[in-house]
């Protein structure tokens, strides 16, 4: 059968024959009754748009690529900071100035919030989407070029150029919150899983790039051995006392100018991959497919609503099933499937997990890894990367939107971080610090813990988008207010009243 869109080409929806030329009069195709004729609709969808799997895994892989470009600028930034604290005047200060530029960007998601609160419909997310990738490829290309540059001000050199551009870089990322998942209510359903696997790798992939580049690699040394060996200390060793190891930082396979060039051409990604996502013919015809379907059964549902309207009040009764009133909308959010207090869990539990995962456990890393070892450190840093867009695969093959389930993987996800937490309070001498068994306790709870919340993450944006385009606004709101309460209770805490302890790496000494 032919199943082009010629106009000579006869179209055959569910065995019915006509021609793109013929009167609706004459085709019976037409003449078909609302009930019917959404039914046909999807059969000839279907029948006359057939999507090869080559285009379906392309539109998975833009949103894949799509996702990736969410977060991997401040990602970036995070895990190349061993290698910038020793050069900027602001040192080991440059992780708590970056804490508080994330939470002032957050002015961008509550502009688009209260946009679509206040004005709904009235903001098209994708002129907001190009203007703020656009801003991302300007910023990490021009951070390759002035991260280094100081700037006097009040007294004191300060790195201006660095924290306006990680000021920028995080303006788009948080925005990125609230405008890329609504923009993927326009592909199917199936794609917002891809979509948060793609999240999920934007902090893989620097974390990888990061680990080839050898950044913060360590390796203890008796300072008196090395200066008579080399007739100095050397820039990266710390004087200290005779017969006393010392901590040396090995230089960088590559300087942090090709790393943030690395993050610029992963943010023209993004911008390539966003605008296929919008242009490609493969991705625009499965698009009008789609919206071709829900308008075809969202006429079924009105004629049927029509037609049951007009019938004797007994006959209602009858046809009526025993669902109807669980079916009933339960509450004014999205579709009404959630009750209020269903709907309270769903957003508690959304901004808890991204509290624990963007900001409170990242915060104490350092210290529950470190006094494990320099390789436990980074063992345990790549394993959780790499254990969100597992999370994001195992939900894309197995959806489980049990809401019993999301409260006990989150219960279980959030002891997991309870052990890290403390590790980290009794840092710099937590449990079996001298132990094998201590480094594997603590590489396994770092990957458990992403693994589990990251999982309850995209279950809950997969719930949130069967409730519609606000509720995804919503879920990105959510998030961004879950990581700044995070972020913002975590930040006295270590950098104003220390109470988290790090040692030194090749000197602590801890009774077993």
């Amino acid at each position: 059968m032919d199943k082009s869109f010629s106009k000579e080409a006869p179209f055959k929806p569910g065995g019915l024959e006509c021609h793109r030329d013929e009167e609706p009069a004459h085709c019976l195709f037409c003449q078909l009754n609302g009930r019917h004729r959404s039914h046909v609709l999807y059969a000839s969808c279907l029948l006359a748009v057939p999507l090869p799997f080559t285009m379906t895994l392309l539109t998975h892989v833009l949103a894949c690529l799509f996702g990736m470009g969410s977060w991997v600028a401040i990602n970036g930034m995070w895990v190349e900071l061993p290698l910038i604290v020793p050069e900027i005047p602001e040192g080991w200060y440059l992780p708590s100035y970056l804490t508080v530029l994330i939470q002032m960007a957050n002015a961008g998601p509550l502009f688009v919030t209260l946009m679509h609160r206040f004005r709904p419909g009235k903001l098209d997310e994708r002129p907001v989407i190009y203007s703020i990738v656009g801003l991302g490829v300007v910023a990490t290309f021009l951070l390759a070029f002035f991260w280094k540059h100081t700037v006097p001000l009040a007294g004191a050199m300060h790195s201006v150029p660095l924290l306006v551009l990680c000021f920028l870089i995080s303006v788009v990322d948080c925005t990125s919150s609230v405008t890329f998942l609504p923009f993927m209510m326009r592909l199917g359903p199936q794609y917002l899983t891809t979509y948060f696997v793609g999240e999920g790798v934007s902090g893989l992939v620097p974390a990888v790039v990061a680990l080839v580049q050898g950044v913060g690699v360590v390796h203890c040394r008796n300072a008196t051995v090395a200066s008579l060996a080399n007739g100095t200390l050397g820039v990266n060793a710390t004087v200290g006392a005779s017969g006393e190891l010392q901590a040396q930082y090995q230089p960088a396979n590559f300087s942090a100018q090709v790393f943030f060039l690395f993050l610029s051409a992963m943010m023209v990604v993004c911008l390539a991959a966003f605008l296929l996502l919008n242009h490609h013919p493969a991705v625009a015809r499965e698009r009008k497919c789609e919206l071709y379907l829900n308008g075809g059964l969202a006429e079924e549902k009105s004629d049927q609503a029509l037609s049951l309207s007009h019938r004797p009040q007994e006959e209602k009764a009858m046809i009526s099933s025993p669902d109807s009133h669980r079916r009933a909308r339960r509450s004014s959010f999205g579709t009404g499937f959630y009750s209020g207090p269903e709907l309270a869990f769903i957003f508690v539990v959304l901004a808890w997990v991204n509290a624990l995962t963007n900001a409170v456990l990242p915060s104490v890393q350092s210290y529950s890894c470190l006094p494990y070892g320099n390789q436990a450190y980074h063992l345990a840093a790549t394993m959780a990367a790499v254990a969100n867009p597992v999370a994001c695969f195992i939900a894309m093959f197995l959806p489980l939107r049990s809401l019993v389930l999301i409260g006990l993987l989150t219960i279980v996800g959030t002891g997991f971080g309870t052990y890290i937490m403390a590790m980290a309070a009794l840092s710099p001498c937590p449990l079996l610090v001298h132990s094998v068994s201590g480094t594997a306790l603590i590489v396994i709870a770092w990957m458990l813990f992403v693994l589990t919340l990251s999982y309850v993450k995209v279950i809950i944006g997969v719930i949130l988008r069967d409730e519609g385009h606000s509720a995804l606004v919503w879920c990105g709101a959510v998030v961004q207010l879950g990581s700044m309460l995070g972020a913002l209770s975590m930040f006295p805490l270590v950098s104003v009243y220390g109470l988290f302890k790090s040692g030194d790496p090749c000197n602590t000494k801890c009774t077993k």
